[in-house]
């Protein structure tokens, strides 16, 4: 009884390995921000900007969920206008975002790379715009500071990499 438990450990050893050959890879997005000290529109606070990047890269990298397995998209931000404007607000402290639905829709300027187990599928430079983001229903909480960004980017992913889409 005494090598019984080796016996299990060294036949899961070999289950599990054998498990890894057999699945496929899971689906990667990666996401650069390319100077965003040159960005259209950031808040000005340091911290504001950076809580920006770090929402919107992660919201980037959970698109990865619909891509099929096996499938890599690489994005680098290379221009960022957010909707609405910054207006400052001394008495608060804080910055306020003012939307009014004008020419102050979000505008998102991006190069991508899509692989396929290693080999590159697709590539471009895509300029998104919702020039009608105050107008559309949203799926986003009004609580969410990047709604319209998120959904912005949202519309490209499935526009461009659906499954079943040519594009």
């Amino acid at each position: 009884m005494k090598h019984r438990p080796y016996a299990v450990c060294s036949a899961l050893a070999v289950l599990l390995s054998m498990g890894a050959v057999c699945m496929p890879a899971m689906a990667a997005v990666t996401v650069t921000f390319v100077q965003p000290e040159r960005f259209r529109d950031l808040p000005f606070s340091p911290i504001e900007r950076a809580q920006v990047l770090k929402e919107l890269g992660e919201h980037m990298v959970q698109l990865n969920k619909l891509l099929p397995p096996g499938q890599d998209l690489a994005i680098e931000v290379i221009d960022l206008d957010m909707a609405g404007r910054i207006v400052p607000n001394f008495r608060a402290g804080q910055d306020l975002r003012v939307m009014r639905g004008g020419a102050d829709w979000p505008h998102m300027q991006l190069r991508y790379r899509l692989s396929v187990n290693g080999q590159q599928m697709a590539a471009g430079e895509e300029q998104l715009r919702d020039m009608a983001y105050l107008e559309r229903i949203n799926r986003y909480s009004d609580g969410d500071s990047l709604r319209y960004e998120k959904r912005m980017v949202d519309d490209w992913f499935q526009n461009k990499f659906a499954p079943g889409h040519k594009g």
